[in-house]
């Protein structure tokens, strides 16, 4: 994967998450204990730092949110076991629904798959409430095997994904989205 196609997804990027083999944290969130695996690392994220994370020496994550509680992706976390026909049905639904830019990328499990729709500059209650809508509507064409970013049932430090490391399709449409 080229530093081009990480320029894709718009990171945030004055943070990054580096994963530890333990539990780091403990969080409290809505009456519920997270056990957090990242540390919050308040430097930039390097070319180098993403190139140690492809040759998977380590693991990095990016946060979804940034510090005006904007998010620029809403992303669908693919966790299920036929990615082919799951980007099929996505890429279908969300051209239907008027969103142009998106981008699939492969993770570090085989078959599961990280869709980015590019969104630009979005309050995060409307991310959520965009995401909460997407998902519904591919809920009714198909089992649910995926995870909606950002989410309210998350506490911030739980609003993050794993760099992905290939990209597995994408897709970039015409300016009349009603969405944009």
């Amino acid at each position: 994967m080229t530093s081009m196609d990480m320029k894709l997804i718009k990171m945030i990027s004055d943070h990054y998450w580096i994963k530890h083999e333990g539990t780091f944290d403990k969080i409290e969130f809505k009456g519920r204990t997270f056990y957090n695996k990242y540390e919050k690392i308040p430097k930039m994220l390097t070319q180098a730092l993403i190139d140690q994370h492809l040759k998977k020496q380590i693991t990095i994550a990016h946060s979804l949110i940034n510090q005006f509680n904007k998010v620029e992706n809403i992303v669908i976390d693919y966790n299920g076991t036929d990615p082919q026909r799951f980007y099929h049905k996505a890429q279908l639904l969300l051209r239907e629904e008027g969103f142009i830019n998106f981008t699939a990328f492969e993770t570090k499990t085989p078959g599961h798959l990280h869709v980015y729709i590019h969104k630009g500059h979005t309050t995060l209650q409307e991310a959520i409430q965009l995401g909460k809508m997407i998902s519904m509507k591919l809920a009714a064409k198909q089992p649910k095997q995926w995870r909606m970013f950002p989410a309210d049932d998350l506490p911030l430090e739980y609003n993050i994904l794993n760099l992905p490391y290939e990209v597995y399709a994408k897709e970039r449409g015409a300016s009349w989205s009603k969405h944009m």
